[in-house]
């Protein structure tokens, strides 16, 4: 729920209109945020301001942050979320909503962005036709020392290369879409429109666009500071994450789940020639190999694809029971057709798997878009006895138009 600070005493109110609302995501930057502060008031002395954090720490940073804000020359407020919904991008995301003002000024807490950089972002935006001013740090005065080892800089250029090569016609200006650090007209963007996962929140925005069409962007040199205290929130983890984002970013819903069940066929597929290279019937191994891959689908499904849809869905055991059991009547209905193919065409039983997985793709996905995690609550105006919204076939038609035909470049 919002925590609301106050500022020498007295309540801080929204009415103060300021002109610029930087907006701090924090989890556990609790030693930072003394100094954030401080060094933001002076970039910004003279100028309508404020500083907005969204909070998902556990180490105390809120109360840090309303102890620093009775003092802070310019208004201070903070939101602490129970649920850390979206990650970092979702923190951005909820601050954009509550800033008070619609120029605001995304940076991170851990203070290798430098506060500065903030004067020269806002003189930027003040010569026109910009709506975002990206702090770059690979532009000609640029430096990104701060990442550290030579393999966190590898891994952030090949990165954005990958980004670029996915994005060309939305991020062709851009040198650094990737940046945490960031200026942006909230009201040239649909917020409803964001669907924030991990780090890369400007990359959201850039791709998916402004209520008008796309976003006009300009850029500033950055030098990417080195981190003081606290640990770097980049791990695998947000590597699988940022990937899968790609992936939904580029090609809906529909990409995430076609990604993971390429992943499952082509595990699905290793596994039956492995068990056919040690002799076992094919048939017998193409169940084995359904059967693990039907359960690492459902697991990889529940955090990258459907994830946003589970809090109204069935509880979890409904889930992966329907799952399990689609997925097993198709497997049971596919693999002898597989060995239809095999025995009638006499092509490789590996090729007959991998067909058999293309063609029950779509299948699976409506499936599981429309009846595995369909909301509670259109489940249970069914078994009353309502009337029906719509129909199953405009269902389907709209799902395949939502998720397979958006964002961005298709």
């Amino acid at each position: 729920m919002p925590a609301v600070c106050e500022r020498g005493g007295e309540h801080v109110n929204a009415a103060a209109d300021p002109a610029i609302t930087v907006i701090v995501p924090t989890f556990n930057e609790r030693a930072n945020v003394a100094e954030l502060i401080a060094r933001t008031a002076v970039a910004l002395a003279g100028r309508e301001a404020e500083i907005l954090f969204v909070d998902d720490s556990s180490d105390g940073t809120i109360d840090e942050i309303v102890r620093v804000a009775a003092s802070a020359p310019l208004p201070v407020r903070a939101i602490h979320r129970d649920r850390n919904i979206g990650g970092l991008g979702g923190a951005v995301a909820e601050g954009l909503i509550h800033a008070a003002n619609d120029v605001c000024i995304v940076m991170d807490g851990d203070l290798q962005h430098p506060p500065e950089l903030l004067t020269a972002m806002i003189d930027r935006f003040a010569q026109g036709g910009a709506d975002v001013v990206a702090a770059s740090r690979y532009i000609g005065g640029g430096d990104s020392g701060g990442l550290g080892t030579a393999l966190r800089f590898g891994v952030s250029r090949a990165a954005t290369w990958l980004t670029k090569a996915m994005f060309p016609r939305r991020l062709w200006r851009s040198t650094d879409p990737m940046t945490g650090y960031f200026l942006v007209d909230r009201s040239r963007i649909e917020l409803s429109g964001l669907r924030p996962q991990g780090f890369k929140i400007l990359l959201e925005i850039l791709v998916r666009g402004g209520a008008g069409g796309e976003l006009r962007v300009a850029e500033v040199p950055m030098t990417f500071g080195e981190r003081r205290h606290g640990d770097s929130k980049a791990t695998l983890r947000q590597g699988a994450t940022f990937a899968m984002h790609l992936a939904r970013l580029r090609f809906g819903k529909m990409g995430r789940f076609a990604v993971i069940g390429a992943i499952g066929a082509v595990a699905n597929v290793g596994i039956m020639w492995a068990l056919t290279h040690l002799g076992m019937d094919y048939v017998l191994a193409a169940v084995i190999g359904a059967a693990a891959t039907i359960i690492g689908n459902f697991i990889l499904q529940e955090r990258f694809v459907f994830d946003d849809l589970r809090p109204e869905a069935s509880s979890l055991w409904v889930r992966f029971a329907a799952s399990v059991s689609f997925n097993g009547v198709e497997a049971a209905l596919r693999i002898p057709v597989m060995a239809l193919m095999v025995e009638t065409w006499h092509i490789s039983s590996v090729i007959a798997t991998a067909i058999s997985l293309v063609v029950a793709f779509f299948a699976r996905f409506l499936f599981h878009a429309l009846v595995v995690y369909a909301p509670r609550r259109r489940r249970d105006a069914d078994a009353a006895g309502e009337p029906p919204v719509d129909t199953a076939a405009q269902r389907i038609i709209r799902a395949i138009d939502a998720e397979a035909m958006r964002p961005g470049e298709l």
